[in-house]
Protein backbone atom coordinates (compact mmCIF):
# COMPACT_ATOMS: atom_id res chain seq x y z
CA UNK A 1 0.00 0.00 0.00
CA UNK A 2 1.40 3.48 -0.83
CA UNK A 3 0.54 6.37 1.50
CA UNK A 4 1.89 9.46 2.29
CA UNK A 5 1.64 12.99 2.51
CA UNK A 6 1.83 16.11 0.93
CA UNK A 7 2.93 19.49 2.41
CA UNK A 8 2.54 22.37 0.96
CA UNK A 9 0.45 25.64 0.47
CA UNK A 10 -2.62 23.88 -0.96
CA UNK A 11 -5.13 25.49 -3.12
CA UNK A 12 -8.38 23.76 -4.94
CA UNK A 13 -11.73 25.38 -6.21
CA UNK A 14 -15.20 24.30 -5.31
CA UNK A 15 -16.97 26.21 -8.09
CA UNK A 16 -15.88 28.95 -10.55
CA UNK A 17 -15.36 32.27 -8.68
CA UNK A 18 -17.35 35.19 -9.99
CA UNK A 19 -14.88 38.09 -9.37
CA UNK A 20 -12.33 39.12 -7.77
CA UNK A 21 -13.24 39.07 -4.29
CA UNK A 22 -15.05 35.85 -4.59
CA UNK A 23 -12.86 33.36 -1.82
CA UNK A 24 -15.90 31.47 -1.24
CA UNK A 25 -15.26 29.49 -4.58
CA UNK A 26 -11.85 27.82 -3.41
CA UNK A 27 -10.17 26.39 -0.11
CA UNK A 28 -6.26 27.59 0.31
CA UNK A 29 -4.16 26.49 3.69
CA UNK A 30 -1.29 28.28 3.78
CA UNK A 31 0.22 25.50 5.30
CA UNK A 32 -1.58 22.31 4.38
CA UNK A 33 -1.53 18.52 3.94
CA UNK A 34 -2.96 16.15 1.19
CA UNK A 35 -3.02 12.42 2.39
CA UNK A 36 -3.09 10.01 -0.34
CA UNK A 37 -3.48 6.26 -0.28
CA UNK A 38 -3.28 3.90 -3.37
CA UNK A 39 -3.64 6.96 -6.04
CA UNK A 40 -6.30 8.31 -3.66
CA UNK A 41 -7.00 11.26 -2.22
CA UNK A 42 -8.05 10.18 1.48
CA UNK A 43 -7.52 13.86 3.66
CA UNK A 44 -6.62 17.53 2.83
CA UNK A 45 -6.85 20.39 4.81
CA UNK A 46 -4.14 22.36 7.23
CA UNK A 47 -1.32 19.96 7.72
CA UNK A 48 -1.80 20.08 11.72
CA UNK A 49 -5.17 18.14 11.00
CA UNK A 50 -4.50 15.79 8.10
CA UNK A 51 -1.17 14.63 10.27
CA UNK A 52 -3.48 14.34 13.09
CA UNK A 53 -5.90 12.17 11.31
CA UNK A 54 -3.20 9.92 9.16
CA UNK A 55 -1.27 9.50 12.10
CA UNK A 56 2.98 8.66 11.37
CA UNK A 57 3.16 8.52 7.70
CA UNK A 58 6.19 9.81 4.85
CA UNK A 59 5.87 13.69 4.36
CA UNK A 60 6.70 14.96 1.44
CA UNK A 61 7.46 18.77 2.27
CA UNK A 62 7.05 20.96 -0.75
CA UNK A 63 6.89 23.77 0.93
CA UNK A 64 7.09 26.97 -0.02
CA UNK A 65 5.46 25.62 -3.00
CA UNK A 66 1.56 25.56 -4.57
CA UNK A 67 0.26 22.20 -4.25
CA UNK A 68 -3.30 22.10 -6.68
CA UNK A 69 -5.08 19.38 -8.80
CA UNK A 70 -3.12 18.81 -12.17
CA UNK A 71 -3.52 20.59 -15.40
CA UNK A 72 -6.63 18.75 -17.88
CA UNK A 73 -5.67 19.52 -21.28
CA UNK A 74 -9.18 18.73 -23.73
CA UNK A 75 -8.07 18.96 -26.89
CA UNK A 76 -4.55 18.41 -28.36
CA UNK A 77 -2.83 15.82 -31.11
CA UNK A 78 -0.72 13.28 -30.19
CA UNK A 79 0.78 13.12 -33.93
CA UNK A 80 1.96 17.04 -33.98
CA UNK A 81 4.74 16.48 -31.50
CA UNK A 82 6.94 16.93 -33.85
CA UNK A 83 5.11 20.19 -36.19
CA UNK A 84 4.86 22.42 -33.49
CA UNK A 85 7.07 25.43 -34.39
CA UNK A 86 6.09 24.84 -38.28
CA UNK A 87 5.67 28.29 -40.22
CA UNK A 88 2.17 28.12 -42.15
CA UNK A 89 -0.15 30.45 -43.45
CA UNK A 90 -3.82 29.28 -42.37
CA UNK A 91 -5.60 26.45 -41.12
CA UNK A 92 -6.27 24.51 -44.26
CA UNK A 93 -2.50 25.09 -45.53
CA UNK A 94 -0.74 24.08 -42.39
CA UNK A 95 -2.83 21.33 -42.48
CA UNK A 96 -2.22 20.05 -46.44
CA UNK A 97 1.63 20.79 -45.59
CA UNK A 98 2.85 20.25 -41.97
CA UNK A 99 0.27 17.96 -40.49
CA UNK A 100 -1.38 15.29 -42.53
CA UNK A 101 2.36 14.30 -43.84
CA UNK A 102 3.72 14.22 -40.65
CA UNK A 103 0.40 11.96 -39.56
CA UNK A 104 1.10 9.45 -42.07
CA UNK A 105 4.44 8.06 -40.25
CA UNK A 106 2.07 6.87 -37.45
CA UNK A 107 1.42 3.76 -39.68
CA UNK A 108 4.83 2.95 -38.04
CA UNK A 109 4.14 1.39 -34.42
CA UNK A 110 7.75 1.68 -33.79
CA UNK A 111 7.19 5.37 -34.18
CA UNK A 112 3.77 5.89 -33.13
CA UNK A 113 5.44 4.02 -29.86
CA UNK A 114 8.44 6.37 -29.48
CA UNK A 115 6.43 9.34 -30.00
CA UNK A 116 3.80 8.29 -27.02
CA UNK A 117 6.58 8.12 -24.53
CA UNK A 118 7.73 11.69 -25.43
CA UNK A 119 4.10 13.01 -25.33
CA UNK A 120 3.51 11.66 -22.00
CA UNK A 121 6.55 13.55 -20.51
CA UNK A 122 6.28 16.89 -22.08
CA UNK A 123 2.29 16.34 -20.81
CA UNK A 124 3.65 15.81 -16.93
CA UNK A 125 6.63 17.85 -17.44
CA UNK A 126 4.51 20.84 -17.77
CA UNK A 127 2.05 19.74 -15.07
CA UNK A 128 -0.94 18.27 -17.39
CA UNK A 129 -2.06 14.83 -15.41
CA UNK A 130 -5.84 14.70 -17.93
CA UNK A 131 -5.86 15.37 -21.82
CA UNK A 132 -8.23 14.65 -24.60
CA UNK A 133 -6.44 13.84 -27.75
CA UNK A 134 -6.43 13.45 -31.31
CA UNK A 135 -4.19 10.64 -32.79
CA UNK A 136 -3.60 9.94 -36.61
CA UNK A 137 -6.13 7.96 -38.85
CA UNK A 138 -4.38 4.79 -38.37
CA UNK A 139 -5.43 2.72 -35.16
CA UNK A 140 -1.41 2.10 -34.41
CA UNK A 141 -1.39 5.46 -33.05
CA UNK A 142 -4.68 5.14 -31.00
CA UNK A 143 -3.03 1.66 -29.75
CA UNK A 144 -0.11 3.65 -28.58
CA UNK A 145 -1.17 6.59 -26.95
CA UNK A 146 -3.89 4.47 -24.98
CA UNK A 147 -0.93 2.33 -24.46
CA UNK A 148 1.06 3.97 -22.78
CA UNK A 149 -1.59 6.14 -21.20
CA UNK A 150 -2.30 3.34 -18.93
CA UNK A 151 0.93 2.20 -18.60
CA UNK A 152 1.47 5.31 -16.59
CA UNK A 153 -2.03 4.66 -14.66
CA UNK A 154 -3.19 8.31 -16.30
CA UNK A 155 -6.78 9.66 -17.02
CA UNK A 156 -6.92 9.95 -20.12
CA UNK A 157 -9.03 10.07 -23.62
CA UNK A 158 -8.49 9.63 -26.86
CA UNK A 159 -9.41 8.42 -30.43
CA UNK A 160 -8.12 7.04 -33.98
CA UNK A 161 -9.13 10.63 -36.42
CA UNK A 162 -11.86 8.70 -38.92
CA UNK A 163 -11.05 11.06 -42.41
CA UNK A 164 -12.55 9.39 -45.73
CA UNK A 165 -12.02 12.15 -47.97
CA UNK A 166 -9.75 15.60 -48.79
CA UNK A 167 -6.81 13.89 -47.13
CA UNK A 168 -3.59 12.16 -48.75
CA UNK A 169 -4.43 8.54 -50.00
CA UNK A 170 -1.88 6.93 -46.63
CA UNK A 171 -4.41 8.99 -44.11
CA UNK A 172 -7.78 7.83 -45.60
CA UNK A 173 -10.03 5.21 -44.19
CA UNK A 174 -13.69 4.59 -45.09
CA UNK A 175 -16.95 4.75 -43.55
CA UNK A 176 -16.95 1.42 -42.45
CA UNK A 177 -13.01 1.08 -41.71
CA UNK A 178 -13.01 4.20 -39.65
CA UNK A 179 -16.64 2.18 -37.78
CA UNK A 180 -14.71 -0.73 -37.32
CA UNK A 181 -11.48 0.42 -36.04
CA UNK A 182 -13.10 2.67 -33.28
CA UNK A 183 -15.50 0.15 -32.70
CA UNK A 184 -12.98 -2.20 -31.56
CA UNK A 185 -10.68 0.18 -29.87
CA UNK A 186 -13.42 1.24 -27.64
CA UNK A 187 -14.22 -2.54 -26.82
CA UNK A 188 -10.32 -2.72 -25.99
CA UNK A 189 -9.85 0.37 -24.20
CA UNK A 190 -12.72 2.60 -23.19
CA UNK A 191 -13.35 1.85 -19.54
CA UNK A 192 -10.15 0.10 -19.00
CA UNK A 193 -7.98 1.06 -15.88
CA UNK A 194 -8.51 5.07 -16.51
CA UNK A 195 -9.00 5.52 -20.22
CA UNK A 196 -12.03 6.90 -22.04
CA UNK A 197 -12.59 6.54 -25.74
CA UNK A 198 -13.05 10.02 -27.85
CA UNK A 199 -15.04 8.97 -31.54
CA UNK A 200 -12.89 11.22 -33.57
CA UNK A 201 -13.98 12.48 -36.78
CA UNK A 202 -11.17 14.86 -38.08
CA UNK A 203 -14.07 17.96 -38.87
CA UNK A 204 -17.24 17.79 -41.46
CA UNK A 205 -14.40 18.42 -44.50
CA UNK A 206 -12.58 15.36 -44.22
CA UNK A 207 -15.57 13.10 -43.43
CA UNK A 208 -18.47 12.45 -46.07
CA UNK A 209 -21.92 12.08 -44.31
CA UNK A 210 -21.56 8.17 -44.41
CA UNK A 211 -18.42 8.71 -42.20
CA UNK A 212 -20.34 11.13 -40.12
CA UNK A 213 -23.37 8.97 -40.01
CA UNK A 214 -20.73 6.34 -39.07
CA UNK A 215 -19.51 8.25 -35.94
CA UNK A 216 -23.12 9.22 -34.87
CA UNK A 217 -23.72 5.13 -35.02
CA UNK A 218 -20.59 4.89 -32.63
CA UNK A 219 -21.56 7.39 -29.94
CA UNK A 220 -25.53 5.76 -29.76
CA UNK A 221 -24.05 2.96 -28.81
CA UNK A 222 -21.50 3.92 -26.25
CA UNK A 223 -23.10 7.25 -25.09
CA UNK A 224 -20.51 7.01 -22.41
CA UNK A 225 -17.65 7.85 -24.96
CA UNK A 226 -16.85 11.24 -25.43
CA UNK A 227 -16.85 12.35 -29.47
CA UNK A 228 -14.37 15.72 -30.58
CA UNK A 229 -13.94 17.46 -33.59
CA UNK A 230 -13.59 20.72 -34.74
CA UNK A 231 -15.81 23.82 -35.46
CA UNK A 232 -15.91 27.06 -37.13
CA UNK A 233 -11.80 27.60 -36.13
CA UNK A 234 -11.90 29.68 -39.66
CA UNK A 235 -13.67 31.37 -42.05
CA UNK A 236 -12.37 29.01 -44.95
CA UNK A 237 -12.96 26.11 -43.28
CA UNK A 238 -16.64 27.07 -42.54
CA UNK A 239 -16.95 28.26 -46.40
CA UNK A 240 -16.06 24.57 -47.78
CA UNK A 241 -17.83 22.56 -44.74
CA UNK A 242 -20.86 24.63 -46.44
CA UNK A 243 -20.04 23.35 -49.94
CA UNK A 244 -19.47 20.13 -49.06
CA UNK A 245 -23.23 20.00 -46.93
CA UNK A 246 -25.46 22.17 -49.36
CA UNK A 247 -28.28 21.07 -47.00
CA UNK A 248 -26.96 22.22 -43.92
CA UNK A 249 -28.03 25.18 -41.88
CA UNK A 250 -24.94 25.95 -40.57
CA UNK A 251 -21.53 23.94 -39.73
CA UNK A 252 -22.76 23.04 -36.49
CA UNK A 253 -26.27 21.85 -38.41
CA UNK A 254 -23.90 19.19 -40.43
CA UNK A 255 -22.76 17.82 -37.17
CA UNK A 256 -26.43 18.20 -35.35
CA UNK A 257 -27.82 16.11 -38.09
CA UNK A 258 -25.59 13.16 -37.43
CA UNK A 259 -26.51 12.61 -33.89
CA UNK A 260 -22.93 14.21 -32.53
CA UNK A 261 -24.19 16.84 -30.70
CA UNK A 262 -24.39 16.15 -26.48
CA UNK A 263 -22.57 17.04 -22.73
CA UNK A 264 -19.76 14.29 -24.18
CA UNK A 265 -19.20 16.74 -27.73
CA UNK A 266 -15.91 18.35 -27.26
CA UNK A 267 -16.44 20.55 -30.04
CA UNK A 268 -12.19 22.58 -30.89
CA UNK A 269 -12.16 26.27 -31.47
CA UNK A 270 -16.01 27.49 -32.07
CA UNK A 271 -14.86 30.79 -32.86
CA UNK A 272 -17.04 32.11 -35.79
CA UNK A 273 -20.84 31.21 -34.77
CA UNK A 274 -23.91 31.90 -35.93
CA UNK A 275 -26.88 33.03 -33.43
CA UNK A 276 -28.47 30.14 -34.19
CA UNK A 277 -25.48 27.41 -33.65
CA UNK A 278 -25.19 29.35 -30.25
CA UNK A 279 -28.55 28.65 -29.40
CA UNK A 280 -27.87 24.92 -30.40
CA UNK A 281 -24.87 24.40 -28.39
CA UNK A 282 -26.58 25.57 -25.39
CA UNK A 283 -29.78 23.81 -25.76
CA UNK A 284 -27.55 20.23 -26.40
CA UNK A 285 -25.16 21.00 -23.93
CA UNK A 286 -21.94 21.09 -26.19
CA UNK A 287 -19.06 21.67 -25.13
CA UNK A 288 -16.73 24.27 -26.87
CA UNK A 289 -13.00 24.36 -26.52
CA UNK A 290 -11.23 27.71 -26.58
CA UNK A 291 -7.38 26.79 -28.05
CA UNK A 292 -5.84 30.53 -27.78
CA UNK A 293 -2.23 29.78 -28.59
CA UNK A 294 -3.20 27.97 -31.54
CA UNK A 295 -6.08 30.57 -33.06
CA UNK A 296 -3.01 33.44 -32.58
CA UNK A 297 -0.54 31.05 -34.08
CA UNK A 298 -2.89 30.32 -37.10
CA UNK A 299 -4.61 34.07 -37.60
CA UNK A 300 -7.81 32.02 -36.78
CA UNK A 301 -9.76 34.65 -34.82
CA UNK A 302 -10.81 35.46 -31.48
CA UNK A 303 -12.72 33.45 -28.82
CA UNK A 304 -15.92 34.97 -27.26
CA UNK A 305 -15.94 33.28 -24.07
CA UNK A 306 -18.04 35.59 -22.06
CA UNK A 307 -20.50 35.84 -24.68
CA UNK A 308 -20.99 32.22 -24.75
CA UNK A 309 -21.27 31.41 -20.94
CA UNK A 310 -24.16 34.45 -20.91
CA UNK A 311 -26.05 31.70 -22.95
CA UNK A 312 -25.30 28.98 -20.52
CA UNK A 313 -22.92 27.29 -22.51
CA UNK A 314 -19.53 25.63 -20.47
CA UNK A 315 -16.45 26.43 -21.87
CA UNK A 316 -12.77 24.54 -21.87
CA UNK A 317 -9.49 25.54 -22.83
CA UNK A 318 -7.02 23.43 -24.41
CA UNK A 319 -3.41 24.11 -25.98
CA UNK A 320 -4.11 22.69 -28.84
CA UNK A 321 -1.30 20.88 -29.88
CA UNK A 322 0.53 21.14 -32.59
CA UNK A 323 -1.37 24.26 -34.25
CA UNK A 324 -1.27 25.45 -30.66
CA UNK A 325 2.64 26.49 -29.49
CA UNK A 326 3.10 25.35 -26.20
CA UNK A 327 2.67 22.03 -23.72
CA UNK A 328 2.09 24.98 -21.12
CA UNK A 329 -1.34 25.27 -19.50
CA UNK A 330 -0.11 28.24 -17.65
CA UNK A 331 0.87 29.71 -21.00
CA UNK A 332 -2.42 28.54 -22.64
CA UNK A 333 -3.81 30.95 -19.77
CA UNK A 334 -1.34 33.71 -20.63
CA UNK A 335 -2.59 33.97 -24.54
CA UNK A 336 -5.69 33.54 -23.69
CA UNK A 337 -5.82 36.37 -21.40
CA UNK A 338 -4.25 38.57 -24.26
CA UNK A 339 -7.30 37.26 -26.92
CA UNK A 340 -10.04 38.19 -23.76
CA UNK A 341 -8.72 41.34 -23.43
CA UNK A 342 -8.38 42.31 -26.51
CA UNK A 343 -12.81 42.13 -26.66
CA UNK A 344 -12.83 43.93 -22.96
CA UNK A 345 -13.40 40.27 -21.54
CA UNK A 346 -11.37 40.06 -18.07
CA UNK A 347 -10.09 36.61 -16.70
CA UNK A 348 -9.25 37.05 -13.34
CA UNK A 349 -6.35 34.67 -12.07
CA UNK A 350 -9.02 32.85 -9.53
CA UNK A 351 -10.91 32.15 -12.57
CA UNK A 352 -8.01 31.25 -14.90
CA UNK A 353 -6.72 28.57 -12.17
CA UNK A 354 -10.51 27.31 -11.61
CA UNK A 355 -10.98 26.79 -15.01
CA UNK A 356 -7.82 24.32 -16.27
CA UNK A 357 -8.29 22.31 -12.98
CA UNK A 358 -11.86 22.34 -11.57
CA UNK A 359 -13.34 24.12 -14.80
CA UNK A 360 -12.00 21.50 -17.36
CA UNK A 361 -13.37 18.29 -15.01
CA UNK A 362 -16.52 19.84 -15.06
CA UNK A 363 -16.58 20.41 -19.21
CA UNK A 364 -15.56 16.51 -19.54
CA UNK A 365 -17.96 15.75 -16.69
CA UNK A 366 -15.15 14.30 -15.06
CA UNK A 367 -15.44 16.83 -11.74
CA UNK A 368 -16.38 13.89 -9.21
CA UNK A 369 -12.90 12.11 -9.76
CA UNK A 370 -10.60 14.59 -11.07
CA UNK A 371 -9.70 19.00 -11.23
CA UNK A 372 -10.49 19.35 -6.90
CA UNK A 373 -8.19 18.04 -3.84
CA UNK A 374 -11.57 17.16 -2.51
CA UNK A 375 -11.10 13.75 -0.71
CA UNK A 376 -12.14 10.62 -2.49
CA UNK A 377 -11.03 11.76 -5.64
CA UNK A 378 -7.72 10.88 -7.71
CA UNK A 379 -4.46 11.90 -6.65
CA UNK A 380 -3.17 13.93 -9.46
CA UNK A 381 -1.48 17.45 -8.42
CA UNK A 382 0.93 19.15 -9.62
CA UNK A 383 3.53 21.29 -7.85
CA UNK A 384 4.33 24.74 -8.67
CA UNK A 385 7.17 27.48 -7.88
CA UNK A 386 6.12 30.87 -8.50
CA UNK A 387 9.71 31.49 -8.03
CA UNK A 388 11.22 29.60 -10.72
CA UNK A 389 13.01 31.78 -12.72
CA UNK A 390 15.21 35.23 -12.35
CA UNK A 391 12.55 37.18 -13.29
CA UNK A 392 9.62 35.37 -11.62
CA UNK A 393 11.97 35.48 -8.37
CA UNK A 394 12.40 39.36 -8.89
CA UNK A 395 8.92 39.86 -9.45
CA UNK A 396 7.72 37.91 -6.93
CA UNK A 397 9.50 39.94 -4.07
CA UNK A 398 6.36 42.24 -4.80
CA UNK A 399 3.35 39.79 -4.50
CA UNK A 400 1.35 40.23 -1.51
CA UNK A 401 -1.32 38.32 -1.91
CA UNK A 402 -2.68 34.52 -3.65
CA UNK A 403 -4.00 36.16 -6.57
CA UNK A 404 -1.19 37.89 -7.40
CA UNK A 405 0.57 34.66 -6.97
CA UNK A 406 -1.41 33.17 -9.45
CA UNK A 407 -1.42 35.84 -12.36
CA UNK A 408 2.62 36.17 -12.19
CA UNK A 409 2.65 32.35 -12.91
CA UNK A 410 -0.17 32.16 -15.48
CA UNK A 411 1.73 35.31 -17.35
CA UNK A 412 5.61 34.31 -16.82
CA UNK A 413 5.04 30.92 -15.72
CA UNK A 414 5.87 27.43 -18.22
CA UNK A 415 6.94 24.16 -17.62
CA UNK A 416 9.91 25.28 -15.42
CA UNK A 417 7.75 26.70 -13.00
CA UNK A 418 6.64 22.97 -11.99
CA UNK A 419 8.36 21.73 -9.56
CA UNK A 420 6.56 18.22 -9.77
CA UNK A 421 3.97 16.17 -10.90
CA UNK A 422 1.78 13.60 -9.23
CA UNK A 423 -0.36 11.00 -11.29
CA UNK A 424 -2.65 8.68 -9.13
CA UNK A 425 -0.30 9.70 -6.23
CA UNK A 426 3.18 8.79 -7.26
CA UNK A 427 5.46 11.58 -8.94
CA UNK A 428 6.54 11.59 -12.15
CA UNK A 429 10.32 12.56 -13.13
CA UNK A 430 11.30 16.04 -12.38
CA UNK A 431 11.50 18.11 -15.26
CA UNK A 432 15.41 18.67 -16.14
Amino acid sequence: MSERILRGRILSFHREPVGAGDEDAFTYHEDGGVWLRDGMIVGCGTFDAVSKRAGTLDVIDHRPHLILPGFIDPHIHFPQVQVVASWGEQLLDWLRDYTFPEEMRFADAGHAARMAGAFFDLLTAHGTTTAVAYCAAHPNSAEAFLAEAHRRNMRMAGGKVMMDRNAPDGLIDTAQSGYDDSKALIEKWHGRGRLHYAITPRFAITSTPSQLAAAGALLAEHPDCYMQTHLSENHDEIAETLRLYPDARDYLDVYDRHGLLGEKALLGHCIHLEEREIARLAETGSRPVFCPTSNLFLGSGLFDDAGLRARGIVNAIATDIGGGTSFSMLQTLNEGYKVLQLQRQQTHPYRAFHWITRGNAVALGLDDRIGTLDEGTEADMVVLDARATPEMKLRHETVETLAEELFLLMILGDDRAVAQTYVAGEPMKVPA
